[in-house]
Parts: structure tokens; sequence; C-alpha cells
């Protein structure tokens, strides 16, 4: 996501006066669709269409943006596509190889791909191009914010991982290896190939990659949805929806 947030166990520590124990981060596995539709659905699209008006608000700011965003703006320079349609090229093909990886899709996998398509394009129709340098800082920021909470939205849904992040569980699964270093192999990858092909790296792509995990961790209380299970089992877990 681009942004991924994994589920952690629960950690317990010893109280101290003024001291709170630290809270759990929500669980984020994958919910069937039966549990709370009308809820979830709405939710799921309303983060990825968001998540989607945010890469194009990194990409009018031309400053810099996130690894699979320089892939599909470099791809965009090279062909026929709009950064769009690059953005669900890239996600089909990532799509083909979740096959060896024994990856299975759910609806929110192919929403992902199809939303975010929509949305990025819609995003870059409609904001103004040649911005003031300020202006284009705002659309950064404003976009790595956006982003984070786009992300916190769609995950929080619970309807199943998009393409990018099944990618780098099911590589980590089939090898062993730590999701942070496979995540950190695949987005280096992934940024090489897009700046060969001319994709914006600068400022952008290092504030992006240090500032959207921390505003996801910090929506994501708000939005992450528990099943009635988690929240009998988790009475104290404080967060501000169920």
């Amino acid at each position: 996501m681009p942004g991924t947030i994994q589920d952690h166990d629960r950690t317990h520590d010893h109280a101290r006066p003024g001291h709170r124990p630290a809270r759990s981060a929500p669980p984020l596995h994958y919910v069937p669709l039966r549990e709370r539709p009308l809820r979830r659905l709405p939710q799921l699209f309303a983060g990825l269409a968001l998540y989607g008006f945010s890469l194009s608000l990194l990409v009018r700011s031309s400053l810099g943006l996130s690894s699979w965003s320089v892939l599909n703006e470099g791809l965009m320079l090279r062909t026929p596509l709009s950064f769009g349609a690059a953005t669900a090229v890239v996600g089909a093909a990532v799509l083909l190889l979740w096959i060896p990886l024994r990856q299975r899709p759910t609806l929110g996998t192919a929403a992902n791909v199809v939303v975010l398509a929509f949305a990025s394009d819609l995003g870059l129709w409609l904001l103004p191009t040649d911005l003031s340098l300020p202006a284009r800082c705002c659309l950064l920021v404003g976009g790595i914010v956006l982003n984070g909470f786009s992300v916190a939205v769609y995950v929080g849904a619970r309807l199943g991982p998009g393409p990018r992040d099944g990618l780098m569980t099911g590589a980590a699964a089939l090898t062993g290896r730590s999701l942070r270093l496979v995540r950190t192999l695949i987005e280096l990858a992934v940024l090489g190939a897009g700046w060969l092909l001319g994709g914006s790296v600068g400022v952008g792509t290092v504030l992006y990659a240090v500032a959207v995990g921390p505003v996801a961790q910090f929506f994501l209380p708000y939005f992450a949805h528990r099943t009635e299970r988690e929240r009998g089992e988790n009475p104290g877990l404080d967060l501000k929806s169920a």
C-alpha cells in the first residue's frame, strides 16, 4: 500500500504508579463478508477511494512518490496508460504472483485494484497542474496524511489484503523470512524499477516511507472492525468502533 499494518499479540506490562499498560493492536485478519456487510462494505470502498485520491495528491505535488506509485508513474510515462490504468495493471500482475504463493484473493483484493484505478485518475483530472512550491508542499503533506488515514479505514474493514500486501505476506510465509525483510526487498526492487522508468523520486518518497505507517497506526483503532467474539474476549480494548 502501500502502508501495511500487521496484527500483533497483546502485550502485558506490569503496572506501575501512573503507568498505563500498552494497548494491543486491533485484530486485522480477514473476517467473512456476511458479518455486518452494511457497515463494512461502505468503509472498504470509502477507504479505497480516499487512498486512490491521496495518490493523485502525491503525484501532483511532484516532490516524490511511494515506491509503488513511482513504478506506476514510470509506466504511465513509458506507455499509453493513465496513472490509474497503470495502477490496475500492476495490481493485476502482482495478483498473478499470488498463484505460486498460494494466496487467495478476496472481495477486498479485487476492490483494491478497481477502485484505486478510478479514484486516482479522477483525482488527477480534478487537481490542477503547474502549482507553486508552497502549494505542492501542502499537497505532499495532505496526501501522506490522507494516505495513512485511508489505509486505516480500508484495512480496518477486514475484507482482505490488497495485491501488494498479499504478495509480501505470501513471500514471507514461503521463504520463512521476516515480513520486514521481505517488504524492504520488494519496496527497494519496485522503487528501483520505477526510477529507471522515470518515476518521481524525491523528498516525498522519504517522507512517505517515514510518516505513513505512524499516521495509519494512529487512525486504525478508530476504524478497526471487531467481531462479537473479539469484543467479548477483550472488553478492555477501547476502540472507537466495533
